[in-house]
């Protein structure tokens, strides 16, 4: 998927004009938002056990290297056979180097991001590999050519009536809306794909070093399908997402459903033990792939947290901003505020210049985090590197200079505060509401600002003391 962030105002704007995307967003409130904090209300000691999987996740980041290596160790025990990829270029030159070792001609896809990441779709594709996504949402995008706009529900988007437009183009089939229907038929489409698959490709929620287990959450059971069915059977997945023990992962699961679907637990968590034994169905081959791609250069420095990342959505779900302009405004994998501080250290801060500042800082994010994520600290900090490098606007960076060095000069700041807030005052007319900030007409093209009364803070107060 190429990376497009660069351009997340001018996507912005157009997304908040977008009709059917607003009405498509407005779901997140009823689906996600209000059933996440009904879920929440089932768990006695919410806190602590958010606790517990932050340190859960902390542990094993600091010693990430030995747990990974108990993982490969237990893993080719049990039949599996474990890679190791750099860069995204590694996780897709291994797969077409495996699908070719065994003859594929076809592959079968659970929902991964991962494999968004690595755009491992096209590599497959050029290779003269078919590739089928069989997740319901990510399916519909095959269809349409569109990337994912969320990483829970990445066709949320999309309206029915689209929906239908497109199966009935693609099918060529008798038009249905009703969702019952529609899903009907793209199982029926789907079925032959499953059987005749040569390759099974997932992702990981988890994989667990005291056995060597790759772990999958999903709703639709595409998923045992692709891990089962084909007789090979490939994983990929980040390095950060290994656990120490199948108790960690009980403990992470009491929190993931709830803070991504809303849901005391999914429909299916399905665990991957090395290969089929002798009078057992299943892949007779199974290659995990663990990607590092960018993820080690997070360790020891500021933004190590944001590994604890355990891709839930909870965060997208309740930010003003995604709620606003959805996922393809942010031009990557990984929307919202996880996105925001993702993107830019994986790709490049200066590919994602303006994601740190999607953002108000409400701290919604932080405080639905399941694992304690400080995301908006952390977009600060990205901030302070944008300006430490001379990434922002020249403009910008001479008015924050500006106003620090009036900073340091006490009197010269309360003398500039009180021409300013006399100023703003006046051009609050007579209803007393700024409908155009000078240096902010992006900030007041959506919305009005109260004047203030034409006194400093300072001056009120010292009248009232």
């Amino acid at each position: 998927m190429q990376i497009t962030s660069m351009h997340f105002k001018a996507r912005a704007g157009g997304k908040l004009a977008d009709v059917k995307l607003q009405a498509a967003l407005r779901k997140l409130q009823g689906n996600f938002v209000k059933g996440r904090a009904e879920r929440m209300l089932e768990l006695d000691n919410f806190e602590d056990i958010r606790s517990a999987a932050a340190a859960i996740r902390d542990r094993t980041l600091a010693n990430l290297d030995a747990y990974l290596e108990e993982f490969e160790r237990e893993a080719t025990a049990r039949g599996a056979v474990v890679h190791w990829a750099e860069t995204t270029a590694d996780v897709n030159r291994i797969v077409c180097e495996l699908a070719a070792q065994y003859n594929v001609k076809k592959a079968v896809k659970s929902k991964s991001m991962v494999t968004e990441e690595c755009a491992l779709n096209d590599a497959l594709e050029t290779a003269g590999i078919e590739v089928v996504e069989t997740d319901l949402g990510e399916y519909i995008l095959q269809l349409a050519h569109e990337p994912p706009s969320h990483i829970i529900a990445p066709v949320i988007h999309k309206g029915r009536e689209e929906i239908a437009d497109l199966f009935e183009l693609k099918h060529h089939l008798p038009r249905k809306t009703a969702a019952a229907d529609l899903t009907r038929e793209a199982r029926e489409m789907l079925r032959t794909h499953f059987l005749s698959a040569d390759m099974g490709i997932s992702g990981a929620n988890f994989i667990v070093a005291e056995t060597g287990t790759t772990l999958i959450v999903t709703n639709e059971g595409n998923g045992r399908m692709v891990t089962t069915l084909p007789r090979v059977h490939v994983a990929i997945t980040g390095i950060e997402k290994v656990v120490g023990t199948l108790e960690d992962v009980a403990t992470l699961l009491r929190l993931l459903p709830r803070s991504a679907t809303a849901q005391s637990v999914s429909n299916y968590v399905s665990l991957t033990t090395g290969t089929a034994q002798t009078g057992e169905g299943g892949p007779q081959h199974f290659h995990i792939i663990l990607l590092d791609g960018g993820r080690t250069k997070l360790l020891g420095g500021d933004m190590q947290v944001m590994l604890r990342c355990i891709r839930c959505g909870a965060c997208m779900n309740h930010c003003p901003v995604y709620q606003s302009v959805g996922g393809h405004a942010y031009g990557w994998v990984y929307p919202g505020p996880m996105g925001s501080i993702l993107t830019p250290t994986y790709a490049g801060l200066e590919n994602a210049l303006d994601l740190p500042h999607a953002s108000t800082l409400c701290n919604q994010c932080g405080v639905v985090c399941p694992v304690k994520i400080p995301l908006p600290d952390l977009m600060r900090k990205l901030r302070e590197k944008q300006f430490e490098r001379g990434l922002r606007p020249w403009l910008e960076r001479l008015g924050l200079a500006l106003w620090g060095w009036m900073a340091r000069h006490p009197a010269l700041y309360a003398l500039a505060s009180k021409i300013g807030v006399r100023v703003l005052g006046w051009m609050g007319g007579a209803d007393g509401i700024i409908h155009n900030l000078p240096f902010g007409s992006g900030w007041s093209a959506g919305r009005d600002m109260p004047a203030p009364q034409g006194k400093t803070f300072r001056e009120i107060y010292g009248e009232r003391k």
